[in-house]
């Protein structure tokens, strides 16, 4: 590991203190965790993750009956539709 410093506010400061006391964790530890999740939320998707993601979400939406009619939306945007 290497070692360095960052700036926080006092808010902050003592929210992540307080975490820490919470969750048994070092502050350290928390801050790593945080900038992992951030760099792998905003890392570029290789091509095999993109199409593996896009299975996942496939028919998720599949069970719901709280969702609008979409067909029925889009033909009143539908140009070719007088």
């Amino acid at each position: 590991m290497v070692r360095t410093q960052i700036y926080l506010t006092e808010k902050e400061r003592d929210a992540l203190r307080n975490l820490a006391r919470q969750t048994g964790k070092t502050q350290s530890e928390l801050i790593r965790r945080a900038i992992a999740d951030f760099i792998c939320r905003f890392k570029p998707l290789e091509p095999g993750d993109r199409q593996a993601l896009l299975q996942q979400a496939w028919g998720m939406w599949r069970e719901r009956d709280d969702l609008p009619d979409f067909r029925a939306l889009r033909g009143e945007l539908d140009i070719r539709n007088p």
